[in-house]
């Protein structure tokens, strides 16, 4: 299955994975009021399609995404925000803003989103990849939070999102200082998770292993992590067993048990 979005991004449905893509490329795949439209509008539909059962983000060669588009600073030098203009579809959860909902729709997909980041990934396009649950990043790729260069802050989820991953420290040190970092130091940092030299490849690797496990079994393990640190043991040691007790017995996880005794590929059902 083939998708297309005329406005900035593509996506494309294969074996149970979705292909995203800013599109972008001569822009550096810059945010301007249409990719933000064009982001939200993609992860919105991806929530609601039980086909796709992991996806992969990434930008068109050569960077994932430099960024604000030089217009919107431009406007912001007469106090307009221009993000403000995208069209949107309705959406829930504790995001609201048009930034934040770029980044943060990737976060309440069910399934398993990676981000494959090459080239760079600054400011806002930093924020967009932290909303993915594993970033596989170029060694020499270039992130930044860059937000202070230009007077401003991360607002689109980057300051409740960073600390977690990086520490709250090592988060204010980027942040204070909008220094850029190699995808090695990234790594090591814990602002990514490894680093390929294909990045796109081997996140298309990984997301179709993903995909070919039980969806039921991918989904409630992503909700349980994302509770860990946000919800008191009491309430995660009670999710962990409501979780297990609706895998057991389930149809999917019987086809998981005898496919490995039959020594086959599984057939999962979504």
């Amino acid at each position: 299955m083939t998708t297309a979005d005329e406005h900035r991004v593509r996506v494309e449905i294969v074996d149970g994975v979705a292909d995203v893509r800013l599109d972008r490329p001569a822009k550096r795949n810059a945010l301007d009021p249409a990719m933000f439209s064009a982001l939200v509008t993609t992860g919105e539909q991806l929530k609601h399609d039980p086909s796709v059962r992991a996806v992969v983000l990434s930008g068109t060669a050569p960077d994932f995404c430099a960024g604000l588009d030089f217009g919107s600073f431009q406007a912001m030098r007469e106090g307009k925000r221009l993000s403000a203009s995208a069209q949107l579809p309705e959406g829930d959860g504790p995001a609201r803003a048009t930034g934040q909902r770029a980044a943060y729709v990737w976060a309440q997909l069910a399934v398993p989103v990676i981000a494959a980041v090459t080239g760079h990934a600054l400011g806002g396009g930093l924020q967009i990849a932290l909303g993915a649950d594993i970033r596989i990043v170029a060694p020499d790729a270039v992130l930044s939070v860059l937000e202070i260069k230009w007077g401003l802050i991360p607002d689109m989820t980057g300051t409740q999102v960073l600390p977690e991953l990086v520490g709250r420290d090592v988060a204010k040190e980027l942040t204070l200082t909008g220094r850029k970092v190699s995808g090695t130091e990234a790594v090591a940092l814990g602002l990514a998770t490894r680093t390929d030299d294909d990045p796109h490849k081997a996140a298309m690797e990984l997301a179709l292993s993903i995909a070919a496990r039980s969806p039921h079994a991918v989904r409630a393990t992503k909700r349980l992590l994302d509770m860990a640190g946000r919800v008191n043991l009491e309430t995660g040691f009670a999710a962990e067993q409501e979780e297990i007790g609706a895998l057991i017995g389930s149809p999917n996880q019987v086809e998981a048990v005898t496919a490995a005794f039959e020594k086959r590929e599984p057939r999962f059902t979504d």
